[in-house]
């Protein structure tokens, strides 16, 4: 099973790099990233998780019923993806689930910040996505968490997939700057070993960064952006679905998963 998702917030990555950068511009950068994602999806006819801002789903609402419509899941990623707050794991879920007429089962954390359980279990969500359990210094070193789904206080977690052992992540960055065929092959490990795989990324991948030097991107992120990660996807999702893979929303897996206990 391929759980495939995307973390649809708004674009801040420039202020990290000291760039007065407007929420209102964020959000048109990510709703072209994401109208290009869901163009992608509909051609090879596959479903995905859209973790969202509620700013992002209160500034672009047409956009967030074009991916309800096209049978994609929406989960929640906090309110403000630059600052987030404690008390967004509960805001989010009501701004979002009003905004949009529907139920929310999961969260992530914006930047896979660490999140409060309790908050998590009392907020009512199914499952929680804010782990990456990789071995990369930093907020992603993590060789003592688990590397496949657990349940911690009647909550499913489910961490983004790594390799078996060395524990490299297969997350955004790495379909950027890896060659792809080894990309592929790193995928089909961690397939064969958990039976399933987690992956993310970011409307803003996919929108034409290398176009835009104001915004100082590092050579990491803005390498293969724009349509070439657009076409980096496609060829993912073909590689998988040759294979036989089913693409599942995360709220499908974890109720197949909680059945099977």
């Amino acid at each position: 099973m391929i759980l495939l998702s995307f973390d649809t917030e708004e674009f801040d990555v420039p202020r990290e790099h000291g760039v007065d950068f407007p929420l209102s511009q964020g959000l048109k950068v990510s709703r072209e990233g994401t109208l290009r994602i869901l163009q992608c999806l509909n051609q090879h006819g596959v479903r995905a998780t859209f973790f969202c801002t509620s700013n992002f789903a209160q500034g672009e609402p047409d956009v967030m019923q074009r991916i309800i419509a096209e049978g994609h899941e929406v989960a929640c990623h906090g309110c403000d993806h630059w600052k987030p707050q404690p008390e967004d794991v509960f805001r989010s879920k009501e701004i979002i689930e009003r905004q949009c007429g529907i139920k929310i089962a999961g969260y992530r954390q914006p930047r896979m910040f660490p999140v409060s359980d309790t908050d998590i279990r009392q907020a009512g969500y199914a499952y929680n996505s804010s782990l990456n359990p990789a071995f990369i210094p930093g907020r992603y070193m993590h060789l003592s968490a688990p590397r496949t789904y657990f349940w911690r206080d009647g909550v499913m977690q489910i961490p983004a997939s790594v390799t078996p052992w060395l524990r490299f992540p297969l997350f955004w960055l790495s379909l950027h700057n890896l060659p792809q065929a080894m990309y592929h092959s790193m995928v089909r490990r961690v397939l064969k070993h958990d039976g399933y795989f987690v992956t993310y990324f970011h409307p803003w991948e996919f929108y034409d960064l290398k176009e835009h030097p104001e915004f100082k991107m590092p050579f990491i992120i803005r390498n293969h952006s724009g349509q070439q990660m657009v076409d980096r996807l496609s060829r993912l999702i073909a590689m998988l679905k040759e294979r036989g893979h089913q693409f599942v929303t995360y709220h499908e897996f974890t109720l197949q998963k909680t059945q099977e206990k």
